[in-house]
């Protein structure tokens, strides 16, 4: 008998048991300060640094391009402040549906004059429209692209290739959060050149608090944190070495496994919508969020028009045990519309559903889902 479903992974995961053992294992054994230069230490600093290399060469990156962080938001911010800072940065172009750690930023920089903010048009869908991209690229000068590879409530991707191709051509910067994606799609930044490149462990079953930011050796910022010296004098304080263990480590079984989950998931994201087609013909699924090629297979956006007790959907399947969102888990808290489903539609009178999958759930989940779902809409 199923209790609980847990469909809110795009917000967090589980953390991989694999990933627990090192965790604890590295918790018993290795207390020692990195910065020290006792054994003890020295321990602790060739764990950082193996983990480093581990990471690097998963993304075909240099070791000395890795620098961990507390998670995505403030590697976004490392980057984005960064480029302003110390690139020559004048103009920012983004979207409207970028994640707040993107958004938020970018705006507190324009309210501080140190950049002119650019919003790329979208298409109905959500898409970029890459030709405004180019314009807008044309038009200015000394820009930083600031764009996420999937959105993380609908699940668009962006056809990054293009967008690297387009930066390169017009001498741009191209900062790229990949926190949903990073373990669920193969990511080269050789084969797709980046100047930023975003990752937060605990999307992928690894620990919350720890997470990268790549920075392409021809860059070259200031520290965000400043303290002692390290992570190479880019940030100050001292390394979380548990976490970056575990970061490793679920990297390490994402990409090993990428294309045993991928098809897995991908088969429960189908099932779920052709269930959801049959028994609630009403339902609308947001941007590409039901297409297999434009979205990441781990997440599905759905929409179902107003009814009565509505508002205590999301509640209301709680109490049966399944968790999902209304959209991002960082706006929770907020009865408004989230900003991403309000560039979409002009139609507020709908309920939002977020569905987000992961290689732990299964189709008896997704039955039970679907039947619950039904039932609380009769």
């Amino acid at each position: 008998m199923i209790e609980k479903v847990y469909l809110d992974n795009a917000a967090t995961t589980r953390v991989d048991p694999n990933v627990v053992v090192v965790m604890t294992d590295c918790l018993r054994k290795n207390y020692g300060n990195p910065s020290s230069i006792h054994s003890f230490g020295r321990k602790s600093r060739a764990l950082i640094e193996s983990s480093r290399r581990k990471i690097a060469k998963l993304i075909n990156a240099s070791p000395s391009e890795i620098f961990f962080t507390s998670g995505g938001t403030e590697a976004d911010n490392m980057a984005i402040r960064g480029a302003v800072r110390d690139a020559g940065v004048k103009n920012i172009i983004t979207s409207k549906i970028e994640h707040p750690a993107v958004l938020n930023t970018v705006v507190n920089l324009e309210k501080q004059k140190k950049i002119s903010l650019f919003y790329v048009k979208l298409k109905e869908s959500g898409e970029i429209d890459l030709s405004d991209l180019e314009l807008l690229l044309k038009t200015h000068k000394n820009c930083l692209v600031s764009l996420m590879h999937a959105n993380n409530e609908i699940g668009n991707l962006l056809p990054i290739d293009t967008v690297s191709q387009l930066c390169m051509k017009h001498n741009a910067l191209f900062h790229c959060d990949t926190v949903q994606t990073i373990a669920h799609l193969p990511i080269d930044v050789q084969k797709t050149p980046l100047d930023f490149l975003v990752c937060s462990a605990h999307k992928f079953h690894g620990p919350k608090g720890v997470g990268f930011l790549y920075v392409n050796k021809k860059i070259n910022i200031t520290p965000l944190i400043h303290g002692g010296s390290q992570e190479k004098n880019m940030r100050g304080g001292t390394e979380y070495v548990y976490g970056i263990v575990g970061l490793a480590k679920a990297m390490d079984i994402a990409f090993s496994k990428m294309s045993l989950h991928h098809d897995h998931i991908l088969k429960l994201k189908k099932h779920m919508i052709l269930k959801l087609k049959h028994l609630i013909p009403e339902i609308t699924f947001n941007g590409f969020s039901s297409s297999t090629s434009k979205s990441l297979y781990t997440v599905l956006s759905v929409s179902i028009p107003e009814f009565e007790n509505s508002d205590l959907l999301l509640f209301n399947l709680d109490l049966f045990g399944i968790a999902c969102s209304g959209g991002s888990a960082c706006s929770s808290g907020s009865s408004k519309l989230s900003h991403v489903i309000s560039e979409l539609h002009e139609n507020k009178n709908q309920v939002v559903v977020r569905f987000s999958f992961c290689k732990y759930n299964t189709l008896k989940e997704i039955d039970y889902v679907v039947e619950k779902l039904r039932y609380l809409l009769d």
